[in-house]
């Protein structure tokens, strides 16, 4: 896994605050330039987000935002991977999603934070105030509009997930979550074509799909037996047959 380009090593302690001529920088080599909300913005401006930027690297398994704490900061990942979930009040886990270079977190309603959000990876974050970042707009509509775009997108993904959740089978949730994930993996660099990253534990994917542990883990040996996926070196799936996964995945 520490091979891939998306991921980076990151000393045990959380390092932050590093210069803006840093965040400069790291704007113009960040590999999720192309697809993130700096993606409409020319050479030329750039350097009028990562002025007000800090750069964030978190180690794996550490608590970004928590869920209903003061939100101050939009975070865009540059590298690793991102859940973030919500807690019922009897202590169980809903986690909405993973969230992969290029796609960002942090958007609050009432001041506060609606999720939390943990590093499953070793993490490089964007760190930008959203009184600052929306005080862009006027100077960039452009900006507002491509934020507008992706919380569209992120509405239809919410949709999918309250038809996933409510009714599919535990085999069509799994093979639309291989779907989507493997949608993701071609975002990131060094990935096998037909390959999934899947950076999160088994555990994590039961509590995003609504299933126990030893179901998602059944339904992995099914769909490796039926020759659909190959369960190959972790982190990663080949999937096999995609016509067929996603036949599954539509519920025909």
């Amino acid at each position: 896994m520490n091979s891939m380009n998306e991921i980076r090593s990151v000393p045990n302690s959380t390092q932050e605050d590093r210069s803006c001529e840093l965040c400069v920088n790291s704007c113009k080599t960040c590999i999720s330039r192309q697809v993130s909300i700096c993606s409409v913005l020319e050479d030329n401006e750039i350097h009028l987000v990562s002025s007000i930027s800090k750069i964030n690297l978190k180690p794996a398994k550490q608590v970004i935002c928590n869920e209903g704490e003061t939100a101050n900061y939009l975070y865009n990942i540059n590298h690793g991977c991102v859940r973030i979930s919500k807690t019922l009040p009897d202590g169980r886990r809903q986690i909405i999603g993973f969230l992969f270079p290029g796609e960002f977190f942090g958007l609050a309603r009432d001041n506060g934070y609606d999720y939390s959000a943990e590093s499953i990876t070793n993490v490089e974050l964007c760190q930008m105030p959203i009184n600052k970042i929306f005080a862009m707009f006027s100077k960039f509509p452009k900006l507002g509009h491509k934020m507008l775009e992706i919380t569209r997108t992120e509405l239809q993904i919410t949709q999918d997930q309250m038809l996933l959740l409510g009714r599919k089978t535990a085999k069509e949730k799994l093979c639309s979550f291989l779907i989507a994930m493997q949608q993701k993996s071609k975002q990131l660099k060094d990935i096998k074509e037909n390959h999934v990253y899947l950076p999160m534990s088994r555990s994590d994917i039961a509590d995003h799909l609504g299933l126990t542990i030893e179901t998602v883990s059944r339904q992995f040996t099914i769909l490796g037996k039926d020759g659909i996926i190959s369960l190959g070196e972790n982190p990663f799936v080949e999937i096999l047959d995609r016509k067929h996964l996603k036949l599954i995945a539509s519920g025909e």
